[in-house]
């Protein structure tokens, strides 16, 4: 079977049915021919954008000159009230020196020290499933347990502790109130055009940051009396950039504090309730999961998790086929030249994971959920030219190789310990909201192995 996708729109449509088309859901606003174009052009009386689908385009933009394709500030229009100046949103110097002292944090041998709170989230979702089974929408199941792992590794405290689900219920507000792209990453219009404030999304917002000053400062007193626990938020602040010698003020850790939840809960959270669905429509694939997870022990190691090389497999051709990032925008500093097509300074640059990633000149039957693609000779080159689910170059993820663990291993307790089918007549809808997830959840029946 076809995984669910999109309904691409007709290719020609006015632009004011594109804004209301784009205003509903990002990706079913898209023109089908965009999947195998290289490069499109988007003209409207006010300005052009840029979309570029070609690997070579993409590497360039990525990984050869990042400093030139800084991120749109157009981006942040939605994000900032809510990630500040975060390394998510930030550009130059300030991003660099983000960049400094966060990546030391997420580097190989620190997941050593993240996999066992990762565990103890991953084994509360189980038991709470096993408590519930039946007909469950995961999403909402993946969210909060994605959500756990976030406060337990950078916190050191579970979900059930009161501030922590406090700051969860604000983002399960926020993030279906506020789009990662709005319409003003795409569509820079002229300062004279009325500009839509999103109330709902700014309140959570403001709360959100209300509650994640605190456990700051929280943190920042454990660390004066030398009782901090030795987890993420104590590396990043007290973390110094090795050429200026700063730590992060408590506020510019708020707004690292910020996209790290955002970043490692909702994206990873989107993910696993895909993945899930996956196995669950695909029953041999599912019980070829089953296979490699049974002889884990009860409780798994990092090692036993890196060694599931199938299971790893499913992920990445889970985060192929729904990115959880669907698409990304960076700004020209100059004028260039793409495909004989010359691009004026401050242009819009619109790379589309969700696109490349289903590129028929690049993927072989790129609609289809294949995780033994991965183990063929093609793999190494496909990844290399159209596998983005983490961006690329320099401004990567930090946290990916996280991710992938999580990934894993989440699937790999639940799948051992759960028979996941599919609900006739709930087939998940596709919508980019946040995140890529599903317009009415990801509802599947749950029974015990």
């Amino acid at each position: 079977m076809i995984p669910p996708k999109p309904i691409a729109r007709a290719d020609k449509v006015s632009l004011w049915k594109y804004l209301r088309l784009f205003r509903r859901d990002i990706l079913s606003a898209q023109p089908q021919k965009l999947y195998s174009a290289k490069m499109a052009e988007f003209r409207t009386p006010f300005f052009r954008s840029y979309f570029i689908n070609q690997p070579e385009l993409i590497r360039s933009v990525l990984n050869e000159r990042p400093l030139d394709f800084p991120k749109s500030d157009r981006v942040g229009a939605g994000l900032r009230p809510l990630l500040g100046s975060s390394v998510f949103l930030s550009n130059g110097e300030d991003w660099q020196r983000q960049r400094r002292i966060i990546n030391p944090a997420f580097e190989g041998g620190r997941l050593r020290d993240t996999f066992n709170p990762m565990r103890d989230a991953a084994q509360a979702m189980v038991a709470r499933l096993l408590e519930r089974q039946g007909t469950i929408e995961i999403e909402e199941q993946a969210s909060f347990g994605a959500a756990d792992v976030i406060f337990r590794t950078l916190f050191s405290i579970p979900i059930d502790d009161q501030l922590a689900a406090e700051v969860y219920q604000e983002f399960r507000n926020f993030q279906r109130s506020q789009p990662i792209l709005n319409l003003a990453a795409f569509f820079p219009l002229p300062r004279w055009f009325p500009q839509i404030r999103n109330r709902v999304a700014n309140n959570s917002a403001r709360k959100i940051r209300t509650l994640i000053t605190r456990l700051t400062e929280n943190r920042l007193r454990e660390i004066a009396d030398v009782s901090a626990p030795d987890d993420l938020a104590t590396k990043i602040i007290t973390q110094a950039d090795p050429e200026t010698g700063r730590i992060f003020s408590p506020v510019e850790m708020a707004d690292q504090v910020a996209i790290f939840f955002l970043a490692g809960h909702e994206t990873s959270a989107a993910a696993l309730g895909w993945a899930l669905y996956l196995l669950a429509s695909h029953p041999d694939i599912q019980q070829q999961v089953a296979a490699e997870c049974a002889q884990l022990p009860q409780n798994p190691t990092l090692a036993d998790i890196t060694g599931l090389s199938f299971t790893k497999d499913v992920f990445r051709e889970t985060l192929r086929l729904y990115p959880p990032v669907p698409m990304m925008v960076r700004q020209t500093s100059q004028s260039e030249q793409f495909r004989e097509r010359n691009i004026a300074k401050g242009a819009q640059i619109v790379i589309s994971p969700w696109h490349l990633q289903r590129n028929p000149l690049i993927w072989d039957n790129p609609d289809v959920f294949d995780p033994h693609r991965w183990t063929r000779e093609t793999a190494a080159k496909c990844k290399r030219d159209g596998y983005i689910p983490f961006s690329a170059g320099a401004r990567v993820c930090p946290g990916a190789g996280f991710a992938m663990v999580e990934g894993v291993l989440f699937l790999a307790l639940l799948v051992r310990h759960f028979r996941l089918q599919t609900v006739p007549d709930r087939v998940p809808v596709p919508v980019a909201h946040l995140t890529v997830r599903s317009e009415n959840g990801i509802w599947l029946q749950l029974s015990p192995r």
